[in-house]
C-alpha cells in the first residue's frame, strides 16, 4: 500500500466537495481559558453522518471502478465508517453491508440502515467483525474496504486538515484522536507537507492502546480493549496509517474514560455540541498536556457528535462529581 500525498488530498477534495461543505472551526474563549492557549475546534459532528469518516467513504466509493460498484462492498464498523460507506454507497447506487460488533451504538446501526446498508451483527467487538468480513469478502465476491488500510479513506479524511489550515492559517498544532489512525494519519499528511513545524499529536483511550503501543513499538501490536469510546475501540492497529504515524506523528498521548467523559461535558458545556467518546478525546488529550500547549494555537478535531441517549444520560449523570468540574 502506498500512503497518499498532500495532492491526493487535493484530488480527493474535488470528490468530497461534490457531496459536502466545509466543516466550521470556531474558537471558544472559555476553552481557551481552560487549556491555556488559543483553542479552535474543529466540528465533524456537523458532517449528515455526525463524524469525519464520510469524506473518505465519499472518495473511496468515487474512485472505484464500475465494475467494483456493480459488485458492492463490505466492511467491518464499530459505527461511523460504516455510517460513511452506507452514506456513500447510497449516493452512488452500490450495494453495501456492514458488520458491527454485537453490542454496536444503536444509532450509528439505525443510521447505516436508514441509508441502505445491510448491517449483519458479528461478534463481541470490531475485530471479530472484521475477521468475519475478511472470510466473507471473497466468499461473496464483493470488494472489502479495509476501515484504515485504504488510502483513498485516507485522503477523503485529509479534507478537513486542509480546511483547518485555510480557515486558520497560524494553527500550530493539531490534536486528533486515533482508533485505527486514518484520521491522524491524514493530519500528518497535509500538516506536514504544508508546514513541517506544525505539530501533530494523536489521542487513544488508555482502554484500547493499541495503536499507541504499535507507534511505541515500531510494530503492529495487539492490546486489551475496554473502552466506552466505540470510535477508538479496536484491539489492533493498522499498517497504513501506523507507517504514516511513525514517520510524522510528534506525540502520542493516551486519555482515561474519565477525561474523555469529562471533555464530553466540556463540550456540551462549552459548545453546546454533543460529542461522543472518540469525537471529545481530542480535547481531554489537550486538556491532560495544557502546560505543553500554553500560549500556542491548537486546533482539536471533534470527529464525531453520534453519542446514544444511554450513555449520554450515564454522562451527564456523573457531571457533578468532582473529575467533571468544568473550570
Amino acid at each position: 500500500m502506498k500512503a497518499p500525498t498532500l495532492s491526493d488530498v487535493f484530488e480527493a477534495r474535488q470528490n468530497v466537495y461534490r457531496y459536502l461543505s466545509p466543516t466550521p472551526l470556531y474558537h471558544y474563549p472559555g476553552l481557551s481559558a481552560m487549556v491555556g492557549a488559543e483553542l479552535w475546534v474543529k466540528h465533524e459532528n456537523h458532517q449528515p453522518i455526525g463524524a469525519f469518516k464520510v469524506r473518505g467513504g465519499i472518495h473511496l466509493m468515487a474512485s472505484l471502478s464500475d465494475e467494483q460498484r456493480q459488485l458492492g462492498v463490505i466492511t467491518a464498523s464499530t459505527g461511523n465508517h460504516g455510517q460513511s460507506i452506507a452514506y456513500a454507497a447510497h449516493l452512488f447506487g452500490v450495494r453495501a453491508i456492514v458488520a458491527v460488533p454485537e453490542k454496536a451504538n444503536p444509532a450509528k446501526v439505525a443510521s447505516m440502515r436508514h441509508w441502505g446498508a445491510e448491517v449483519v451483527f458479528h461478534g463481541k467487538d470490531f475485530d471479530d467483525a472484521r475477521l468475519w468480513v475478511e472470510q466473507e469478502a471473497p466468499r461473496r465476491g464483493l470488494r472489502y474496504v479495509h476501515s484504515g488500510n485504504e488510502p483513498h479513506l485516507i485522503a477523503g479524511v485529509g479534507t478537513l486538515t486542509l480546511e483547518i489550515l485555510e480557515q486558520q492559517p497560524r494553527i500550530e498544532v493539531i490534536i486528533a484522536p486515533v482508533g485505527g489512525g486514518s484520521g491522524a494519519s491524514a493530519a500528518c499528511i497535509v500538516a506536514k507537507s504544508i508546514d513541517p513545524e506544525i505539530q501533530v499529536i494523536g489521542v487513544q483511550a488508555e482502554a484500547a492502546p493499541a495503536a499507541y503501543l504499535s507507534w511505541k513499538e515500531g510494530r503492529l501490536v495487539e492490546s486489551h480493549m475496554n473502552t466506552f469510546a466505540e470510535g477508538l475501540a479496536t484491539r489492533t492497529a493498522f499498517a497504513l496509517p501506523q507507517a504514516i504515524m511513525r514517520r510524522h506523528l510528534d506525540d502520542f498521548i493516551l486519555v482515561s474514560e474519565d477525561e474523555m467523559r469529562r471533555a464530553m461535558v466540556v463540550l456540551l458545556a462549552h459548545t453546546r455540541n454533543l460529542a461522543e467518546g472518540a469525537g471529545a478525546a481530542a480535547l481531554a488529550g489537550a486538556l491532560k498536556i495544557r502546560e505543553r500547549l500554553a500560549g500556542r494555537r491548537v486546533a482539536v478535531i471533534l470527529s464525531g457528535g453520534n453519542i446514544s441517549v444511554e450513555k449520554l444520560r450515564q454522562v451527564l449523570a456523573a457531571e457533578g462529581a468532582p473529575a467533571f468540574r468544568l473550570s
